[in-house]
């Protein structure tokens, strides 16, 4: 077993928040380490700082010499135009027959690998920056949010690709399942501290549970202690027969202490509007076809949803799931057939790739007061008093009607 890189006593903080605050961190070269954390926690940012992107304010990481780090970004590496092989090589340096053999063992073939990969859905994409990692023959990959528009197909493909890799990985996720089927340490970051477990992710929520439990048990009986002490210096500290004692309680008294407990994290309310109990149908589509001038993607589409009735929609990626919902609201035309909701149906739209809509320059509340419903507009409703409800915070037609490209 050798160290990998150590972290030593990490501080880093943009302004006033604080994302490292004396963090120390090992990894081994026979470990596979889910790293979790709260959105905003500093996980990315570890990531970069680790590939030399960013640095630390203080502290500092001891790599190992024949350390080779292989990164998944969650964004996209691609040049405008570029097809799967040309990344593949551009970014190796490997010839086109290894690309082409590293890419089939992401089923990465024929128009998949020779097309362009802005035509590629997003689960596609992700396989191919996963054949550039080993192109690469990295012993430590770093996956930042590897399930992020995975199908089902490619996630299962993805989940048994990393428990039979050999080297190690730091898998930066939010998917409990996901992590449970991978790793085998958890990395957990809260409050600029890293905390190592050498667990599964269950396990060390367990064993968080079951250490605060704990910590609350002592500090009852530390109270309960320290209660009974001050009463018993209260009523004998005046008498000269008991002020000896009285005083021995003292010290007593101040040796006690808690243990502190961190707070509860604040945690999202999202209210769900309010939606009037309808009959009959609220979607139905009658021989419809959906795709591109260029490209028919599925044809002879005949569905009825009902008010009230939830409908997953599933399938490996690329077969057409987002070119369906984008027909549907209107966002794509049909190329045949038709779409008709039911009366008083108020479409609300969340896209895949939301972050690409959303003004850089506005601040959250003035985005939310500009696109929330009149009623909930923030002149109506002070940020003291609750904030905005889920139809105000994007999830109305007029808020979110943006769709990915890819299908």
């Amino acid at each position: 077993m050798a160290v990998l890189l150590q972290i030593k006593n990490a501080y880093k903080s943009y302004g006033e928040q604080v994302l490292f605050d004396g963090a120390e961190a090992t990894i081994t070269d026979d470990v596979k380490v889910g790293f979790i954390g709260r959105n905003g926690a500093g996980k990315s940012t570890l990531l970069r700082v680790l590939l030399g992107e960013e640095e630390f304010d203080r502290g500092e990481i001891i790599r190992h010499p024949k350390l080779r780090l292989g990164y998944l970004r969650q964004h996209d590496p691609f040049l405008p135009g570029e097809t799967a092989q040309e990344f593949l090589m551009r970014d190796s340096g490997q010839p086109d027959w290894k690309c082409g053999e590293v890419a089939g063992e992401f089923e990465i073939k024929g128009a998949y690998l020779e097309g362009p990969i802005s035509k590629l859905s997003g689960g596609w994409q992700t396989r191919v920056k996963l054949a550039a990692l080993l192109l690469h023959e990295p012993n430590l990959l770093l996956l930042d949010e590897p399930t992020n528009f995975l199908d089902l197909r490619t996630q299962i493909l993805l989940e048994h690709f990393l428990r039979h890799y050999k080297e190690a990985c730091l898998i930066v996720s939010h998917d409990r399942a996901f992590l449970a089927a991978t790793c085998d340490h958890t990395l957990d970051l809260t409050r600029g501290k890293l905390t190592m477990y050498p667990g599964k992710i269950d396990a060390f929520l367990e064993y968080q549970r079951e250490r605060r439990e704990h910590d609350e048990r002592s500090n009852a009986a530390v109270l309960a202690k320290r209660r009974h002490l001050e009463d018993f210096i209260a009523r004998n500290k005046a008498r000269a027969s008991t002020a000896t004692r009285a005083k021995s309680k003292s010290k007593q008294l101040e040796r006690l202490e808690l243990v502190e407990i961190e707070g509860d994290d604040p945690t999202a309310r999202i209210r769900a509007p309010l939606v009037e109990p309808r009959q009959g149908h609220a979607l139905r589509c009658r021989d419809l076809a959906i795709g591109y001038p260029e490209r028919r993607v599925a044809a002879n589409i005949d569905l009825e949803i009902d008010h009230g009735s939830r409908a997953a929609i599933v399938g490996d990626n690329g077969q057409g799931k987002t070119t369906f919902l984008r027909t549907v609201v209107d966002s794509l035309p049909p190329l045949a057939g038709e779409v008709r909701w039911g009366y008083g149906c108020q479409i609300g739209i969340y896209a895949q790739h939301v972050y690409t809509s959303l003004p850089e320059k506005e601040t959250v509340f003035e985005y939310l007061d500009a696109t929330a419903a009149r009623a909930l507009r923030r002149s109506n409703m002070p940020v003291g008093e609750g904030g905005f409800s889920a139809a105000s915070a994007g999830f109305s037609a007029s808020s979110q009607r943006t769709f990915s490209a890819n299908s």
